[in-house]
C-alpha cells in the first residue's frame, strides 16, 4: 500500500495568545501609556480582544490624529513593560519541536510590530525559522504563500481568514479571545483547545488524518 505520509512541512504560528500568554506583559504596557500620556486605557478590557493590529485598540481611546504617534510611544515602551512579564502558553515550545522533529521549518507570522515580537522569542528561548511582523489577517497570507506554509495555527478568526486566503491548513487554538465555535464558524479545518494538543494532531496530519480523532472540537 502506498504511502500517505505528507512531506516535512512549513507551519506558520501566531504569537499573541498562541504562542504566548501577551495578557500580563500588555495590560503593564497600556498602564504605563495612560500614565505617559494622561489619558485612559482601560487595560483589563483591552487584553480581552487581543489579535488586531495596535492601531486598531488605541483607536478606541485616542483622538485619530493622535494614533500613529501613541503607537510609536507604546512600541518604545513595549520592552521594558511587556517582555519579561509575557509567558509561554503551555505546549508553545514544544509545538515548534514538533514541527522541526518532522523535519519541517516553524515560522512566526503576526502582527505585532516585529523587534517586539523578536524579543518575546528570545527572551523565551523559542527559536523559529523566520519571525514576519506587521501582518494582520487576510494580509498574512502573504508571509505564508512566500515560506510555503502548508499549516497556520492561530487563536483568532483573523488567523483562520489568513491561513484560507494562503491555501494552508487552518488550525484554531481556543487560548485568545475567539471561542471554539466562532473559530469553527470562520472556516477552521481543525480547533484545538491548545498547542498541547498540537504534536499528536501534526503527527495525524501528516499520515493524512489531518482531523484526528479526539483532537478537533468540531467533529468531536
Amino acid at each position: 500500500m502506498a504511502s500517505t505520509t505528507r512531506p516535512a512541512p512549513t507551519v506558520g504560528f501566531d504569537l499573541d495568545m498562541t504562542l504566548i500568554d501577551s495578557r500580563p506583559g500588555i495590560r503593564a504596557c497600556y498602564l504605563a501609556l495612560t500614565e505617559r500620556t494622561g489619558t485612559y486605557v482601560d487595560a483589563d478590557l483591552a487584553v480581552t480582544r487581543l489579535g488586531p493590529p495596535l492601531e486598531e485598540e488605541l483607536a478606541h481611546w485616542f483622538p485619530a490624529e493622535e494614533i500613529a504617534a501613541t503607537a510609536d510611544l507604546y512600541r518604545e515602551m513595549y520592552p521594558a513593560y511587556a517582555v519579561a512579564a509575557t509567558p509561554a502558553l503551555p505546549g508553545a515550545r514544544e509545538a515548534i519541536a514538533a514541527v522541526r522533529e518532522a523535519g519541517g521549518r516553524a515560522i512566526v507570522v503576526t502582527a505585532k510590530y516585529e523587534p517586539n515580537a523578536k524579543l518575546h522569542l528570545a527572551h523565551l528561548g523559542m527559536e523559529p525559522d523566520a519571525v514576519i511582523g506587521g501582518l494582520w489577517a487576510e494580509q498574512k497570507a502573504v508571509a505564508l504563500r512566500e515560506h510555503g506554509a502548508d499549516v497556520y495555527v492561530g487563536d483568532h478568526t483573523g488567523d483562520v481568514r489568513g491561513a484560507r486566503t494562503a491555501g494552508a491548513h487552518a488550525v484554531a487554538v481556543a487560548s485568545g479571545p475567539c471561542g471554539a465555535e466562532e473559530l469553527r464558524a470562520a472556516g477552521a479545518d481543525v480547533v484545538l483547545a491548545d498547542l498541547t494538543e498540537f504534536p499528536e494532531w501534526l503527527a495525524g496530519y501528516r499520515d493524512g488524518d489531518g482531523d484526528a480523532e479526539g483532537l478537533d472540537a468540531a467533529r468531536a
